[in-house]
């Protein structure tokens, strides 16, 4: 019974915002017309023409954009922050992998938070490796069901509990862990309320209580405190010698999608970025007024975003910048956009077009962006410098979207199977 209650409890955050409502526009007829703003155009209106105009001038602009409109501002890396193994077994999953459990203490502070770290490399690899790093919604306890993973603790409704052994590999489909190892590739996992709790009123108990003086309408909410974390998680995996840390490709879902597509934006040490489901603040254009809206994310989540981006419930189209420009600050490294064909919500179409409105900057660098406007068929992944699936189901992630995410990987990063 603990375990059902559990997965559910799991289940919940990984599911849309809301249910369905009758207010909620599932109907491509009435998406209004729009017009993108353009990312290859400076904020005096002179066009960007060339890569070093675009490193130098209209990449930063995007970037404060979002910084004050949408995620907020992050800090600095932390000065003291620092980093213990805390555990190592080279024979974990029956000797298929080497795990490591690292942890994060993000201040000298007795109270600091602290982030547990979950590793797994391939046993026997001859070299440093390439990593897929995400964060987990319910523990790292609930990534693999191997009994070695330290239980640590998790939030529920608002109240920090001992994690329980009955959750153990909850989310095992979601990670594909034997599967990314056989594919020689490693795995790094964190728990996501390790580095700031999901809840409105939890910046007390998360790294954003670590600097008090970040206030203000730009101030960073949780997605930026969650993507800031996966930049510290980089700061670790940069000293490993075993990983190759020019080869880390970042993965989220839903909201850590979102979270993804940011962090993958403000740090450009991530070698490639995966955003699986991540809809209205991540991946789908929000002009498109389809699904979840700015309104809804802001009424549900108050603590995700800045409070500036309020000035935008019902007014998308007043927003100086759309996802489009988002995935866009990832070129030239490569970027996959995923969706669910029943996760309406998230609007799968616009996370496609937002995909594909950000191929002129690939372009402008020398890369393939999607190719083509026309959105795919169901099971018929684009892999480009971006890329983009539509996989038959709900908001989730599948061995599929992992068999796409690997064959992804495969071609942008070189990793030998």
């Amino acid at each position: 019974m603990t375990r059902i209650l559990f997965l559910l409890a799991l289940f919940s955050l990984c599911l849309p915002a809301a249910a369905q409502r009758a207010d909620v526009n599932y109907d491509e007829a009435k998406v209004p017309k729009y017009v993108l703003p353009d990312p290859l155009v400076l904020a005096d209106g002179k066009p960007v023409r060339d890569a070093r105009t675009w490193n130098a001038r209209r990449r930063p602009e995007i970037l404060e954009l979002f910084r004050s409109n949408v995620y907020g501002r992050s800090p600095a890396r932390p000065e003291k922050m620092t980093f213990e193994l805390a555990e190592i077994d080279p024979r974990a999953l029956g000797g298929k992998a080497v795990r490591k459990q690292i942890v994060g203490s993000f201040s000298d502070r007795t109270d600091s938070p602290r982030m547990g770290i979950l590793l797994y490399l391939p046993a026997g690899a001859k070299g440093p490796v390439p990593v897929f790093l995400g964060l987990n919604f319910g523990g790292n306890h609930t990534v693999n069901a191997d009994p070695g993973i330290r239980l640590g603790q998790v939030w529920q409704k608002g109240v920090k509990q001992a994690a329980v052994e009955t959750a153990r590999g909850a989310a095992a489909h979601s990670w594909q862990v034997e599967m990314i190892l056989a594919c020689g590739y490693g795995v790094a996992s964190i728990y996501y309320g390790d580095i700031e709790p999901d809840f409105n009123g939890g910046k007390p108990h998360g790294v954003r209580a670590l600097y008090p003086g970040e206030t203000g309408a730009e101030s960073w909410g949780s997605i930026g405190a969650w993507a800031w974390g996966l930049s510290r998680a980089m700061d670790c995996l940069v000293k490993d010698k075993a990983v190759d840390a020019k080869r880390v490709a970042l993965m989220g879902h839903s909201r850590l999608g979102k979270t993804a597509l940011w962090a993958g934006a403000e740090d450009t040490r991530f070698a490639l970025v995966i955003s699986n489901d991540s809809g209205e603040g991540g991946a789908s254009l929000a002009r498109r007024k389809f699904g979840e809206r700015v309104k809804n994310l802001n009424t549900s989540f108050p603590h995700w975003f800045c409070a500036n981006y309020t000035k935008f419930n019902d007014r998308e189209e007043d927003l100086p910048i759309d996802q489009h420009m988002l995935i866009a600050l990832i070129a030239p490294r490569p970027v996959y956009v995923c969706s669910a064909q029943e996760d309406q919500w998230a609007d799968p179409r616009g996370e496609f077009l937002a995909a594909a409105a950000a191929g002129p900057v690939y372009q402008l660098l020398g890369k393939k962006g999607l190719g083509t406007d026309r959105m795919p068929g169901v099971h018929e992944p684009i892999m480009n410098t971006v890329g983009y699936h539509i996989r038959a189901g709900k908001h989730d992630v599948t061995a599929y979207d992992w068999e796409r995410f690997l064959d992804f990987a495969d071609k942008h990063l070189a990793a030998q199977r």
